[in-house]
Order: structure tokens, then C-alpha cells, then sequence
């Protein structure tokens, strides 16, 4: 296996009119391909904000995010916009699904705005959601789907454009014993099937310990 990602020195701290808060204090991170790596942590120690940086969904204050190699942070916002479409899928603690739109329709949504045809995007869209037996559901609304159905089409929905790594953030955080562990297996059943590389944020201890190479963070730093 190669390296895939690459975090080096990374910092965050925020800055008010009265002082500065350190959320995250100097990390290093690397990460191989077709890996899974969990970071665990309490709630405020710093987890989502360093998976939002390696996600490039936030800048770090200082420090630098490689990709192959590549530092992710000389690119423009435009460049990496394009960059998470293609090579980066997010799934979150609430699905965050367009109530409007089906479960086809969501899902489809995020191909169409990443290129495909309304045609493509919708055999796409089945595809993912047959994968993660949805089939049946594809028509439904969010509002008619169980939360385990729901956290499902997020995860066809953060698939369906082929990334290469798959972050999760506290994806189980908002659903009952039953429905986190279906969705815990499912992570790393998709990550078998796909050669996807996996990072997920949780606290929950039970979680992490099903991964082979657990990060435990405390007050912005590794512990």
C-alpha cells in the first residue's frame, strides 16, 4: 500500500475579540490506501474539526495537508471544490437529505452537480442505493424512511461519484444500538467491496475498537 494522505503540524485556533481558543495543537496524521483509521475522542477535544481540515472543508491555521504527495492547501477553492467532488465522499451525524426530493433524488442530485447526466446520474443513484438495500426505497421520501434508512441514502449519496476516501464523522452518533451497528458493518463492508480508504470520527469507545488502528485525541492533542 501507498500513502494516500498526509497531515503535517496541523493547528487550528480561534481567534475572538478576547482571547484565542487552541482546538488542535500541532497533529500529524498519514494514512494508506484502502486503510481505515478511526479517531475517537470526547466531545470538544478536536475530532471533527481536524477531519473537516484533512476533508479540506476547513483551513488550517497553520500546517499542511498532502494528497500523493500533492499539499492540498496551494489550491484554489475552485480547485478544491473539484478535488472533494471527485476523490473525497463526507458522510455526517444527520443525513442532511433534501425533504423534498426522494432517496433517488438525492442521491442522483449529487452526480448531476458533479457532471453526470440526469440519465447517468439516476442509474448512478440505484445503483448505490441497491448496494445498501434501498431498492425498495427509492421513491420515499425522508420523512417515510427509518433514521437507519435515512443515514443509508447519505452514505449512496457520498458514494456515488467513486471517491477515494470515504470520511465519516460520528455517522452512527444519531441512531439507536440496532441501526449504528448495521451501519457500523456497512462501513467496513463497503470498504472491502470498493477498496474504499476510510476515516471516521466517533466517540464512541465500542466503535473505535472494531478498527485496527484507532487515534485517541485529547484536548487537541494525540494521547
Amino acid at each position: 500500500m501507498s500513502e494516500l494522505l498526509r497531515a503535517v503540524n496541523i493547528a487550528k485556533v480561534y481567534q475572538s475579540s478576547s482571547k484565542e481558543l487552541a482546538v488542535l495543537n500541532g497533529l500529524d496524521f498519514n494514512l494508506q490506501e484502502k486503510e481505515a483509521a478511526c479517531i475517537v475522542g470526547a466531545s470538544g477535544a478536536g475530532k471533527s474539526t481536524l477531519l473537516h481540515i484533512m476533508g479540506t472543508l476547513d483551513y488550517p491555521t497553520s500546517g499542511e495537508v498532502y494528497y500523493r504527495g500533492e499539499s492540498l492547501f496551494l489550491k484554489s477553492d475552485d480547485e478544491l471544490a473539484r478535488f472533494r467532488a471527485e476523490k473525497l465522499g463526507f458522510v455526517f451525524q444527520f443525513h442532511h437529505l433534501m425533504s423534498e426530493l426522494t432517496a433517488v433524488e438525492n442521491v442522483a442530485l449529487a452526480a448531476q452537480i458533479n457532471g453526470a447526466s440526469p440519465t447517468q446520474a439516476r442509474e448512478k443513484a440505484t445503483y448505490y442505493l441497491d448496494r445498501l438495500g434501498l431498492i425498495d426505497r427509492l421513491s420515499h421520501f425522508p420523512s417515510q424512511l427509518s433514521g437507519g434508512e435515512q443515514q443509508r441514502v447519505a452514505i449512496a449519496r457520498a458514494l456515488v461519484n467513486g471517491p477515494e476516501i470515504l470520511f465519516a464523522d460520528e455517522p452512527t452518533g444519531n441512531l439507536d444500538s440496532r441501526n449504528a451497528r448495521i451501519i457500523q458493518d456497512l462501513f467496513f463492508q463497503l470498504r472491502e467491496d470498493l477498496g474504499l480508504t476510510l476515516i471516521v470520527v466517533t466517540h464512541d469507545a465500542k466503535f473505535a475498537s472494531l478498527f485496527s488502528r484507532p487515534y485517541n485525541l485529547v484536548d487537541g492533542h494525540w494521547s
